[in-house]
C-alpha cells in the first residue's frame, strides 16, 4: 500500500497525509484530515476540518447549551495576539457540511516548557462541544494526529466533566457559581450577616466601587500585576486583558474599589449567555482590613443582576482553600472539573500546579523580585504556562 493514504476497515477512515511546504519566508503546514466514509447510515458522513468561517463557529457554539463564552471564535485572536501563540480551531461537518462539533486548540512551543495544545489556556473553560459520541471522539482523534505532525506531547482538554472513559483526567478544580436572585434587595437580605457587615464596612470606611470599561484596565492592572507577584506567580501582559477587551467590548467591564482617588481592589468579569463571569480579581494586601474584596464583589453581584444574568460564575478554585472558601461564603457552590489529557510518545500527564515540588522554588524567589523586574519579566514566562 502506499503511503499516500491509509485504509482503515471496517469503519473506513481514509488519511490524507500532511502536506508540509518550506521556502524562505513561507511556511504552509496542512496536517491529515480525517474522512468517515462510512456507508451504512446515509447522512452520517463524518468530516473534521480547520475549514470554518467566524459566523459558522460562532452560531454553532451560541445555539449549544453547555457551549463558554471562552468557545466564541474571537479568542482565537486574543491568543494569537496578546501571546503569539497559534491556534487551532477544528470543526466536525455531517453530510451536507452541517456543523456537529468544534474543538478549540492553542498551541504552547518552548523549549523550557515544552510543546502541547490545552483547549483552552489562560481561561476556567474550554475543550469539545459536539452533538454527539461519535463527532467528539472525530474532533480529539483529528487533534491527535496534527499534535503529531507537530511533535507534541499531549493534549489538555478542560472539560466540565469526563467525556472519554480512556484518556486520563485530574479533577484537582472545581467551578463556583452562585445562582443570582430577581433582585440585589433579594441577594442582599440572602447573604450571610458576616458579609453584610464587612460590606457595611468597606463602606463605612470610605470605600467606593465603580464599574467601566476599557478605560479603568490601567488601574486594575497595576494591582493585578503586584497581586501576582506577591503569590509567586508571573503576570499576565497587559495586552491580554487589552486584546479581550477589544475583542469583547460589549461583554468585558472593569469593576474598581477605591479609598479615595486610589484604586486597591479590581475585577475584570465576562459575560455569556445567562451567566456572568469573573476570571480575574485582585486587592492590595495594604489595604485589605478595610475589606475591600467584599465591597468589589458585592458590586459585581448588584451590577450581575441589574444586566440580568441568572448566574454568577466566580471561576475555578481548588477546594477548602483559600478562594474556594472566600467564594463559598458568597453563596458559591462547586461544580465538577475535568482536565483530560491525550498523550503522545509515553509523556505523563503534567503538573504544573505551584504545589509542584519542581516549582517551589521559584515561587518563593518570584516573591521577592521587585515589582517592575516581575512586570518586566512576568508577561514572557507566563505565556508558557497555561
Amino acid at each position: 500500500m502506499s503511503a499516500a493514504a491509509r485504509i482503515d476497515t471496517p469503519a473506513v477512515l481514509v488519511d490524507t497525509p500532511a502536506v508540509r511546504i518550506d521556502t524562505p519566508g513561507v511556511r504552509i503546514d496542512t496536517p491529515a484530515a480525517r474522512v468517515d466514509t462510512r456507508p451504512a447510515e446515509p447522512g452520517r458522513q463524518l468530516f473534521v476540518s480547520a475549514d470554518v468561517t467566524r459566523e459558522q463557529w460562532d452560531a454553532y457554539v451560541t445555539a449549544r447549551p453547555d457551549a463558554t463564552g471562552n468557545h466564541l471564535w474571537a479568542w482565537r485572536h486574543v491568543y494569537e495576539e496578546a501571546f503569539r501563540h497559534r491556534t487551532e480551531y477544528l470543526v466536525a461537518r455531517r453530510a451536507h457540511g452541517k456543523v456537529v462539533g468544534v474543538l478549540p486548540l492553542v498551541v504552547f512551543d518552548s523549549r523550557v516548557f515544552g510543546r502541547f495544545m490545552v483547549s483552552l489556556p489562560f481561561v476556567n473553560y474550554g475543550g469539545v462541544l459536539a452533538d454527539d459520541d461519535e463527532a467528539a471522539r472525530a474532533l480529539v482523534d483529528e487533534a491527535i494526529e496534527r499534535a503529531r505532525w507537530h511533535g507534541l506531547s499531549h493534549i489538555e482538554l478542560r472539560h466540565l466533566s469526563p467525556r472519554f472513559s480512556d484518556l486520563p483526567v485530574r479533577e484537582h478544580k472545581v467551578t463556583m457559581t452562585v445562582p443570582l436572585p430577581a433582585t440585589a434587595a433579594e441577594a442582599w437580605d440572602s447573604r450571610d450577616r458576616k458579609v453584610r457587615n464587612q460590606v457595611r464596612k468597606a463602606e463605612n470606611s470610605g470605600l467606593t466601587a465603580e464599574v467601566g470599561g476599557a478605560e479603568l484596565l490601567r488601574e486594575f492592572y497595576a494591582i493585578f500585576a503586584q497581586n501576582m507577584r506577591d503569590l509567586g506567580t508571573p503576570v499576565y501582559p497587559q495586552a491580554w486583558f487589552a486584546e479581550i477587551f477589544r475583542r469583547f467590548p460589549e461583554r468585558s467591564r472593569v469593576f474598581l474599589v477605591r479609598l479615595g482617588p486610589r484604586a486597591v481592589a479590581g475585577a475584570v468579569t465576562f459575560g455569556f449567555g445567562a451567566s456572568l463571569e469573573v476570571p480575574s480579581a485582585a486587592s492590595l494586601r495594604s489595604h485589605r482590613a478595610l475589606c475591600p474584596n467584599m465591597l468589589l464583589y458585592w458590586r459585581i453581584m448588584q451590577q450581575a443582576i441589574e444586566d440580568g444574568y441568572c448566574v454568577l460564575d466566580l471561576g475555578r478554585s481548588t477546594p477548602n482553600e483559600g478562594t474556594y472558601k472566600f467564594k463559598a461564603q458568597w453563596g458559591a457552590t462547586p461544580g465538577p472539573m475535568a482536565w483530560e489529557y491525550a498523550l503522545l510518545a509515553g509523556h505523563a500527564v503534567p503538573d504544573r500546579s505551584p504545589k509542584n515540588s519542581r516549582f517551589r522554588g521559584a515561587v518563593a524567589v518570584w516573591q521577592h523580585l521587585p515589582l517592575p523586574i516581575a512586570n518586566a519579566v512576568g508577561p514572557s514566562v507566563v505565556r508558557f504556562l497555561p
